[in-house]
């Protein structure tokens, strides 16, 4: 097999970074006889973790043909597998994924993988994962390949994210995870933690969850691992595993069955896949699990979904990090004070996070003391929540709370280097803001607006310096949702863009450079998209008809929930702003005007758990007498999105496609198997019909033609 990846290698992965696997032979301290340690190590520091291609399969395969030989003569009782400093492995290289050009190669790496690995298992003597660091998908499959686990208390993440990627874990995890810690804890772990923005494991729930046998601290790690690993090979100490029933299968695999449809509706075929194998393995044997692996792996390798989720994590893991479009860095000026404007719920979300993660002065500003000191109490409690949850210890926290304060004269900003607004989604109030802060700021303060709709250049219009404005479009939850929309107005200038995008990274925000134009990015497609289901509902369309209409496309949540996330009067704000703009595309919902005008928060009670349609909306509702079917409202809503994406390209709101699509799934949670929008307009043929042309070249989030 090892020739046959090297000419895998050569043909598919030349400019694989190899991560080699040298081994030590040393006797342990306990004189039970002399272990042997593969350290996987790419060469590379942190920044750039272990990954398997099957460049580094070849260097695995050769350091266990080296311990195997030293265990069949007897030289070596045990054998260890531990990783680089803070690294242990993250998985496969997705790099080659990319290129694999047929079913024939994608079942190669598949087996590949499984015939390296499982001769971990298969050594004459015990072999022990020492798990180090960050471990991910073939990572954590190369520990459960070993007989024995340990994990450091410091492992910063832990995960299985092939579902999140259109993927299964395909070397052994939908395999030997069930079996080692149950198919609940299994589902959880393969299907539900991906499934749920890729959610990650540290070291003391991986350990919790029965993953590793036993949990050292960091600073003694390795020794630790290796004098408990010297105690299991002499018997001293024992490692029980437990049994799990059909029962217990039966009841997991259907639990996870309802995570996958709730979150993906049935439009990824990966979590599915995934549950098959591991409702199998009730009765399998560990080869026939395998085998069953290597054919999911084949085939969704040659999906469109999984080049489309290749496609979406690449955007988040590069494009995020390196703006399209954004000034030098170094003309960014330093931010040692922060002002916000405003104290109620948005404003004190902003404080919280400005001194969380700038770790300067933030002052908040409102109208009344009784405001002002609501929002500092605000962010005083969340600070204390922190540290009640053990991520800040108390010095820590009181440095931050005494950080935080409020004033009522916003005279606080004068030795400000930048201020935020959060006030009434109103021009004149927003112009008067700007206009009080300037009186009292340095020249060179950034005056930043979280507007989620109005013109940035026109707020700035009657300011003397009118250059340092920016748009600074957050999302709500802020501490949760990683977009910022960062807005250059007609006269912003370089030096307070590059400040702008200093301080979005240092929020471990994903900047996306937008123009000033209506409703930014997600803003807009989501109301024209919205603004298609309520005009269906208007036509005579049932509302749980319209709101089941874009199932098929598996989003985080159907338009109505949508709906009440954002708000109604927040939506209709928005849809009034772009009826103003672009009036015959955007319309105004006379029944969403008529919901907010009631006060009404939501098309659904929620009183049971299950939505129910609130009996008040039905009488409130004035629908037509022209319904649509789920499909014509599908149909109508995706061709709405594809003329508004290829508007805003050719208007120049984006750069490129590529910033649309990071928008939509930093911004509004959109699945990585959609790639954002444009992958699945593009392969749906949706984007042809309607523009002419593709967004995206063919095999760019698609398969290569």
């Amino acid at each position: 097999m090892s020739q046959d990846l090297t000419a895998l290698a050569t043909e598919l992965f030349p400019d694989e970074v190899v991560t080699k696997a040298p081994v030590q032979f040393f006797d342990l301290p306990g004189h039970s006889g002399k272990f042997a340690l593969i350290t996987l190590d790419n060469g590379f520091d942190h920044t750039k973790p272990n990954t398997f291609g099957p460049g580094g399969l070849v260097q695995l395969g050769q350091a266990i043909d080296s311990v195997e030989a030293a265990a069949k003569s007897g030289e070596i009782v045990g054998v260890g597998v531990t990783g680089k400093p803070f690294i242990f492995a993250v998985g496969a290289d997705l790099k080659g994924v990319e290129v694999v050009k047929n079913r024939e190669q994608a079942l190669a790496i598949a087996q590949a993988g499984h015939d390296t690995f499982k001769r971990l298992s298969a050594l004459p003597v015990p072999s022990f994962a020492f798990v180090n660091g960050a471990a991910m998908g073939g990572g954590v499959e190369v520990a459960l390949a070993c007989t024995y686990r340990s994990i450091s208390s410091g492992v910063p993440a832990l995960a299985f994210p092939e579902c999140f990627l259109g993927l299964v874990p395909g070397w052994g995890g939908c395999t030997l995870l069930p079996k080692l810690i149950g198919p609940d804890a299994a589902v959880t772990v393969i299907i539900e933690n991906a499934l749920s923005q890729n959610r990650m494991l540290k070291g003391p729930k991986a350990f919790e969850l029965g993953i590793a046998d036993v949990m050292f601290e960091p600073v003694s790690f390795l020794e630790e691992s290796l004098a408990w690993a010297e105690k299991v090979i002499n018997g001293s100490v024992t490692v029980e595993r437990k049994e799990f029933s059909a029962e217990d299968y039966a009841a997991a695999v259907a639990r996870g069955r309802q995570v996958a449809d709730s979150k993906v509706h049935g439009a990824a075929p990966a979590p599915y896949r995934a549950l098959d194998i591991i409702e199998k393995m009730a009765t399998a044997s560990n080869d026939e699990g395998f085998a069953l692996e290597d054919a999911a792996l084949a085939d969704l390798i040659m999906t469109n979904e999984l080049r489309s989720g290749l496609y979406a994590f690449n955007l988040n893991q590069k494009r995020a990090k390196k703006p399209f479009g954004a000034p030098d860095k170094a003309l960014a000026r330093p931010v040692t004070k922060v002002g916000v404007v405003g104290a109620g719920l948005m404003a004190s979300q902003f404080a919280l996070l400005f001194v969380q993660r700038l770790q300067v002065p933030v002052v908040m500003t409102d109208i009344d003391q009784e405001r002002v000191d609501k929002g500092v109490g605000y962010v005083h409690e969340q600070i204390g929540l922190l540290q009640l949850k053990g991520r800040l210890n108390q010095d820590q926290a009181n440095r931050l709370k005494a950080l935080v304060s409020g004033s009522l004269t916003k005279d606080a900003f004068a030795d400000a280097d930048l201020v935020i607004e959060a006030v009434f989604e109103e021009m004149s109030v927003k112009q008067q803001v700007f206009a009080e802060v300037e009186a009292v700021v340095r020249p060179d303060c950034v005056l930043a607006t979280n507007t989620s709709s109005l013109s940035v250049t026109e707020m700035a219009s009657k300011l003397q310096h009118p250059e340092r404005v920016v748009g600074f479009h957050f999302f709500n939850p802020v501490a949760v949702l990683p977009l910022l929309e960062i807005v250059r107005a007609e006269q912003t200038d370089d030096a307070s863009l590059a400040t702008a995008f200093a301080v979005g990274k240092t929020l471990k925000k994903s900047c996306v450079l937008v123009k000033d134009a209506p409703a930014f990015v997600v803003n807009r497609l989501l109301t024209r998209f919205l603004g298609e289901v309520t005009a269906a509902v208007d036509e005579g369309t049932p509302i749980e008809v319209a709101d089941r209409a874009l199932e098929p496309l598996g989003l985080p949540m159907s338009p109505f929930v949508l709906l009440e996330l954002v708000g109604p009067a927040v939506a209709l704000h928005v849809a009034e702003t772009l009826h103003t703009a672009f009036p015959d595309r955007f319309a105004v919902s006379p029944n969403l005007a008529k919901l907010v005008a009631a006060g009404k928060k939501a098309i659904y009670k929620w009183d049971t758990g299950v939505p129910v349609i609130d009996p008040e909306i039905l009488e409130l509702f004035q629908p037509g007498d022209s319904p649509s079917t789920e499909e014509q409202l599908r149909d109508r809503a995706l061709k709405a999105m594809a003329q508004e994406v290829d508007l805003m390209l050719t208007e120049g709101v984006v750069g490129e496609a590529q910033d649309i699509d990071l928008c939509m799934l930093l911004g509004a949670g959109w699945p990585f198997h959609l790639g954002g929008i444009t992958p699945y307009l593009d392969r749906t043929g949706v984007s042809e019909v309607v523009t002419g042309h593709r967004f995206l070249a063919p095999g760019v989030a698609s398969l290569p033609e």
